[in-house]
This record gives structure tokens, C-alpha cells and sequence, in this order.
């Protein structure tokens, strides 16, 4: 595997959060039947992964700044670079018990995602990108899907839970999506769902109110494996507005007017 230094260590960092969560991930079957739930054991453990993470990120690189789901940014003496972290991408699915859940990071250099690790302890994948040099799962190059029909395309997106308010318009998108494409994918893991479109096994994916530690690092692998990506409102920006689009290019603009038609 040939990377820069910073992806060296950001790979290093995501294997060490991993072997940390699969530990905990064995002990939540167990807390699934206790009356207090696993909830608070689940929690503890996203914010020690997020400490692992950060440790050794900033001891590499103590100038750069910071960004993480479980802690307050912080502005870096390098005011070009920092980290987007997102610890344990997938909180429902692990705290289920459902083996479908990351570590999630990516470096930002003068705004833009210039490297990218999205690891699956779980499944033993290794998602990685750095600006320029492709995308790889393990030692293995990425592209993205080849189809250009629709109606033989599986999309994936994320459902509003909890009463959210976008419920609305993403049913309104499913109603548009369902009946022109194979189907559409909810499995709970935006960092996951652009990796998989990444390494064609999803053909486009679309989600609204994602945080930049969502997505950061799947953005960057969609590029690399010479997909199309876009903030869902053309005039926007994908990581500050938590909406993007994405999807091979024979797809893209089918795609793209379905769901941006409202």
C-alpha cells in the first residue's frame, strides 16, 4: 500500500479505533437484554474511539486543526489543514448489533478533502483515497459502477428518524426514485454508502442533513473512483450544507433531475 505520511497515519489511527470498537461490539449482544440498554455503553464508546483518534492524529501532526463528531473543533496553529472525524459512523447499527458500521476520517486542505480512510472493522474493508491517486478498498483499485440504465441502478440513501422534518421531502424523492431505478438502500451509514458507490456496488447515493464528518471522507473516494459529486442544490456546498448527490457519470444527470425535481 503506497500512500503519503498523513494517509500512513491516518490508516494507523482508523486500525487502532477499529480494534477498539470490535471489542465493544462484542460486549453489546450482551447488553441488549439488560434493563439499562446499551445505550450509554455504546456512547462511552464512540467518545473513547474519538480520543483514540485523536491522540494520534495530533500528536502526528499537532498544527493542524480538528473536527469530530464526540468533541469541539479546534482551530490549528496550520489554518490550511484539518481533520474530519467521524468515530463510529453507524451509532444505531452498532448499538443493534448489526455489523454495518466505520471509522470514518478525512484531511482538509484549503477546503478541500485531500486524503481519506473510511474503515470496516467489521468486514475487514479498508476504504482509502488521497487526492489524485485513486481510490482503493484494501490493496484492490476502485471505480465506480458501469451501468448507464436506470431501472437497472440501486441507489442508497438515509431515512429521517425521530420526527425529523425532512421526512417530507424524502419521501417525496422516494416516490420519484422507486419507480424509475432497481431500488433504493437505507442501511444506516452515510461514510459506507458513498464507499460502496465508490466500489460500484451502489450506483448513486443522495442524503439530506449529514454533518461534514458524514461525509468528508466518502466524497473524496466517490471522486478518486471517477464518480460525479455534488451538492444536491447546484449553487451550494456539500460539506457545509450536510446534502450531496453522487452517482457514476453514464448516471448522473437522470439521476440527478429525478431527485432534484421538486
Amino acid at each position: 500500500m503506497q500512500g503519503s505520511a498523513n494517509l500512513n497515519v491516518m490508516i494507523k489511527a482508523a486500525r487502532s479505533a477499529g480494534r477498539s470498537l470490535v471489542k465493544d461490539f462484542r460486549e453489546v449482544e450482551n447488553l441488549q437484554v439488560s434493563s439499562k440498554g446499551a445505550g450509554d455503553f455504546v456512547s462511552k464508546a464512540d467518545i473513547t474511539t474519538e480520543q483514540i483518534i485523536r491522540e494520534m492524529l495530533m500528536e502526528a501532526r499537532p498544527t493542524y486543526g480538528w473536527v469530530g463528531e464526540e468533541s469541539k473543533p479546534v482551530e490549528g496553529k496550520d489554518p490550511t489543514r484539518r481533520w474530519i472525524v467521524d468515530p463510529l459512523d453507524g451509532t444505531t447499527n452498532f448499538l443493534h448489533g448489526l455489523p454495518h458500521w466505520a471509522v470514518s476520517i478525512a484531511l482538509e486542505h484549503k477546503g478541500e478533502i485531500v486524503s481519506a480512510v473510511v474503515f470496516d472493522p467489521a468486514k475487514g474493508e479498508l476504504f482509502w483515497a488521497e487526492k489524485g491517486n485513486g481510490a482503493w478498498m484494501n490493496d484492490m483499485r476502485l471505480r465506480v459502477s458501469g451501468r448507464s440504465k436506470m431501472i437497472e441502478a440501486i441507489f442508497a440513501t438515509g431515512l429521517p428518524f425521530g420526527g425529523r422534518a425532512d421526512l417530507p421531502e424524502t419521501l417525496r424523492d422516494l416516490a420519484r426514485v422507486l419507480p424509475a431505478c432497481a431500488g433504493v438502500r437505507r442501511w444506516g451509514a452515510a461514510a459506507l454508502d458513498l464507499a460502496y458507490v465508490a466500489a460500484g456496488r451502489y450506483d448513486g447515493f443522495w442524503e439530506r442533513r449529514l454533518n461534514s464528518w458524514d461525509m468528508a471522507a466518502g466524497l473524496l473516494l466517490v471522486k478518486e473512483a471517477g464518480g460525479i459529486v455534488e451538492p444536491l442544490h447546484p449553487e451550494g456546498n456539500a460539506l457545509e450544507d450536510g446534502e450531496v448527490i453522487c452517482a457514476n457519470e453514464a448516471l448522473f444527470n437522470r439521476f440527478a433531475d429525478v431527485i432534484r425535481a421538486a
